[in-house]
């Protein structure tokens, strides 16, 4: 395909891990059928190069900076209200096109699109 751009698509929910843990059957297919209707259009329209779901904030850890070393902390990098629950990492035209398929994903999320810059590192 000629001309993808890569974004980085994240979502967010205040509570999500709360309301996911008491989300019966029927609201969880709900959740994964955006998702794979979300998937579909990424695939049609440009690249699917990945995506992850997160686990708990109370289980992350953050490296801070700590005069001439870095200082091991629990919990996200930030406090917040919002959860950041996962993200994707796509190819696609443009922002239009980002923001189109970004909002397939399911509606209880805040939803971030990001344009990833081009810094020069190989891939491989």
């Amino acid at each position: 395909m000629a001309d993808l751009t890569r974004y980085l698509i994240l979502m967010a929910e205040p509570e999500h891990f709360a309301r996911w843990d008491a989300a019966d059957e029927a609201e969880r297919e709900r959740v994964f059928a955006d998702f794979r209707a979300f998937t579909a259009a990424v695939r049609e329209r440009g690249r699917f190069r990945g995506g992850e779901a997160l686990v708990h904030p109370r289980d992350a850890r953050t490296l801070r900076p700590d005069g001439d070393g870095r200082r091991l902390t629990e919990g996200p990098y930030a406090e917040t209200v919002e959860q950041l629950g996962g993200f994707y990492l796509v190819e696609l035209p443009d922002l239009a096109t980002a923001l189109e398929v970004a909002a397939l994903l399911p509606r209880d999320y805040d939803i971030e699109v990001r344009e990833c810059l081009d810094v020069g590192v190989p891939d491989e």
